[in-house]
């Protein structure tokens, strides 16, 4: 084949051609490596569900994946063992009625058995129910009049108020049941006229809750003061909608104590307004959300998040090793500080946590080899997003003594469950009632639910104390 000539001109225009089509591959490679980046986040997006990451379990839909413990399997199936006595409610010492059980019919002989010798036998059986009835105490007013001729007309108590009003037990179940067991507010007047025959409108519940938040303010404040005094509390925040916009439910609370905290911001300036964090001085345990780090206090880092982040930094590449024996060694050292509690052990001795600070640093560096710092272009210093692993790293490494404390500190816990389980509930409000009309409804929802969380967690009667809330002596909590 003979050789093709080409002339300058010719040749300079395939160059042309040649260097726009390197440039169209530069830009083709560059659009595919961003879509392989785009199309890898949106995958571990979707695989995103409640055990390796924050998604309520309720997100998981029906495909929501296997329940894994990482409790060790113990030798004993589940559920009550051989051998095992069952026991029953014991019996009540007050009985409103008997009932005696004779036999009936004739013998053999054909005698009738009412006419035979009768004795009430010790075997008895007990059932239990209640009894709702409607009381109504109906007030009248007495004219006296003197031998002198004086007339003096007596007066109606300061509690009953128009010609028909409601008693403190009737006002107190209403926030009760709206307050407490989340019913809405027309079903809550239902439940109590279905129950009681006591014809309540949905804006009577309401006001009734408004009433109840007044009078538990004071009570309410001194949870409050005594959570800043404790060595130990515990933050957390949710999201609850507020006239169909976003506000934030905050929590601070200890084992026996509950503050919660309605505000627009969930940052600095909802923290800010709440105000024990200025007044507190102890150690607190959340999520490592920032804005509690803004506090120049002790800070432990809630370890069942970073359990989850891990598992998901696990799922995402094989070369993740490193974050399955960084969740064996966090799960192996929460459980051994579990048992030199159990042992009476003030603490792990400290070539312990020697040891165990040593794997962890050791992980973290095998982690920070296979997950290397985005950098960004040359010649720019422009912000380059970095991936989620290397963004753990970073945390885990900067914040060691957070994320460990447990283990040097008995008093703090592995991780922040108290403060996510005292918002469940809150957060369970949503989905039962929905929204909240106004922003003053959510401040009254976290002062009545603040009282009635700690009385639950001190074990108290929360009914008989809103009743004796209305009757304007609410109970007051114990605050050591």
């Amino acid at each position: 084949m003979p050789d093709v000539v080409l002339s300058a001109a010719e040749f300079e225009a395939l160059q042309g051609e040649l260097a726009d089509l390197r440039a169209v591959v530069v830009e083709l490679t560059r659009v595919t490596d961003h879509q392989a980046e785009r199309i890898k986040e949106l995958e571990a997006r979707l695989a995103k569900n409640s055990r390796n990451s924050s998604t309520p379990p309720s997100r998981d839909g029906l495909n929501k994946p296997p329940p894994k413990s990482r409790r060790e399997k113990g030798q004993r199936k589940p559920g009550g063992q051989s051998g095992h006595k069952g026991h029953h409610q014991p019996f009540s010492d007050t009985v409103d009625e008997h009932q005696a059980h004779a036999p009936e019919g004739q013998c053999n002989c054909g005698r009738a058995w009412s006419d035979a010798e009768q004795k009430v036998l010790s075997e008895r059986r007990q059932v239990f129910d209640v009894i709702i009835k409607r009381h109504v105490t109906e007030h009248r007013i007495i004219e006296s009049t003197c031998a002198c001729g004086c007339v003096r007309r007596g007066e109606f108590p300061d509690d009953v108020q128009g010609p028909v009003s409601y008693g403190p037990t009737a006002l107190g179940a209403a926030v009760y049941l709206n307050q407490y067991q989340l019913l809405p507010v027309r079903r809550t007047a239902e439940c109590l006229t279905a129950l009681g025959g006591i014809e309540m409108s949905a804006s009577t519940v309401a006001h009734a809750v408004t009433r109840a938040a007044a009078a538990l303010e004071a009570p309410v404040q001194a949870i409050r003061n005594a959570i800043t005094q404790a060595s130990v509390a515990h933050a957390d925040e949710t999201g609850i909608r507020v006239a169909a916009g976003l506000h934030w439910l905050h929590v601070m609370s200890t084992p026996t104590l509950t503050a919660y905290f309605a505000h627009p911001k969930r940052g600095g300036e909802a923290l800010d307004a709440f105000g024990m964090l200025a007044d507190f001085h102890g150690i607190l345990v959340h999520d490592h959300w920032k804005a509690y780090l803004q506090y120049a206090i002790e800070h432990a880092f809630c370890n069942a998040h970073h359990l989850r982040e891990l598992t998901a930094v696990a799922e995402s590449g094989t070369h993740q090793f490193w974050a399955i024996e960084l969740i064996v060694l966090l799960c192996k050292a929460h459980r051994l500080t579990l048992e030199a509690q159990a042992n009476g052990q003030p603490r792990l001795p400290d070539a312990q946590i020697t040891a165990i600070q040593r794997d962890y640093d050791q992980l973290l560096s095998v982690g920070a080899a296979f997950n290397p710092e985005n950098k960004p272009p040359p010649g720019t210093k422009r912000r380059v997003k970095q991936t989620p692993a290397f963004n753990l790293i970073k945390r885990l490494r900067a914040h060691r003594d957070e994320t460990l404390r447990f283990l040097s500190d008995p008093r703090v816990p592995f991780d922040n469950n108290l403060a996510e389980r005292d918002l469940r509930m809150p957060k369970q409000r949503q989905a039962i009632s929905g929204c909240f009309r106004s922003q003053a409804g959510s401040q009254h929802f976290a002062t009545v639910r603040s009282y009635f969380s700690t009385l639950r967690k001190q074990s108290a009667d929360l009914f008989q104390a809103i009743v004796e809330t209305f009757r304007g002596q609410p109970p007051l909590p114990q605050l050591e």
